[in-house]
């Protein structure tokens, strides 16, 4: 049987019992909000707001809702695994591809795709680039200026206004393929007619979901494509990515603070409440809604605040 567990809001659980309010079943089952079945597939939603899909449909089902929470048994698809890669990866011309912000409850979602070639590499080591969490913000913005003289790149940038209006039709994981290949697809047109040897996608979900809704876009890359997840540690290709994407969701959350008067935190935890509530009570939703992903848990309990 197939098991599948998403994590939501309380939004999106309350969309989630009127979509199966026909569909719910009369038993019990401890801390949870509803069971219910929808054709082959068994629905559990708790209180802690995770989901857990059971059936032949599970993935499928699942991916209407929300992000996919890859299961803790180690599998091929979500765990790195270098052997998957060629031979001596880290030395090919990559284009790598990496986002940031989607966790976070305020600013945006920014997406990189860059490329690193064989005749970079040394200059990017010699820059001290590597995976962006090892860096401070301060060493991430000096970086990425420097980065973006050195190799081309495409970055793509989804502000919370833009953010709202798309999310109804595109559930996070779709966002983040749709962008990916997006900014892939860019920056393939821009370095042509040099192809590089591989694509190497920062691993947010399994390959499986990744292919399906690529499938869905106009545009598709679908060539030379490996997912691996920390795909920093595998090319600085990624690792690049990943810095010019922090900085660049840095500055957006630097800028939309000075516009609004006040600091935007980033992450999603209790500081997000409390500023969320400050802003409801100076604009209210239409305010909140330029600045932050209304979906989140967070929206609810600023409100709960007021």
């Amino acid at each position: 049987m197939n098991t599948v567990v998403i994590k939501v809001s309380s939004a999106i659980m309350n969309k989630m019992k009127e979509s199966y309010k026909n569909s719910l079943i009369n038993k019990k089952v401890p801390y949870s909000e509803f069971l219910a079945k929808k054709g082959d597939t068994t629905i559990t939603a708790y209180t802690s707001g995770k989901v857990m899909f059971q059936g032949k449909n599970a993935q499928k089902e699942a991916a209407l809702w929300g992000d996919i929470i890859p299961p803790k048994k180690k599998t091929v698809e979500n765990t790195v695994n270098s052997s998957i890669l060629p031979e001596n990866f880290s030395k090919l011309s990559v284009l790598g591809s990496d986002e940031v912000g989607n966790g976070s409850y305020f600013g945006p979602v920014t997406v990189c795709a860059a490329y690193a070639g064989k005749e970079h590499l040394s200059e990017l080591k010699a820059l001290g680039v590597k995976d962006s969490k090892a860096l401070t913000d301060r060493q991430i913005r000096q970086m990425s200026e420097k980065i973006k003289e050195l190799i081309p790149y495409q970055l793509l940038i989804v502000t919370p206004e833009k953010y709202n209006e798309i999310q109804p039709a595109y559930n996070a994981v779709r966002m983040k393929v749709a962008l990916h290949n997006q900014a892939i697809a860019l920056l393939l047109e821009k370095l042509s007619p040099v192809k590089p040897e591989a694509i190497l996608i920062d691993q947010f979900t399994p390959e499986g979901n990744y292919k399906k809704y690529v499938a869905m876009e106009k545009t598709k890359v679908t060539e030379k494509i490996f997912f691996v997840t920390k795909g920093e540690q595998y090319h600085l290709a990624v690792a690049a990515a990943s810095i010019i994407s922090r900085a660049s969701f840095l500055e957006e959350l630097d800028k939309a603070s000075a516009a609004l008067g006040m600091t935007l935190p980033s992450g999603a935890g209790t500081k997000s409440d409390k500023v969320a509530a400050a802003i409801l009570k100076k604009g209210g939703l239409p305010l909140l809604g330029k600045y932050a992903k209304l979906h989140f848990a967070n929206t609810e309990k600023a409100k709960k605040m007021m």
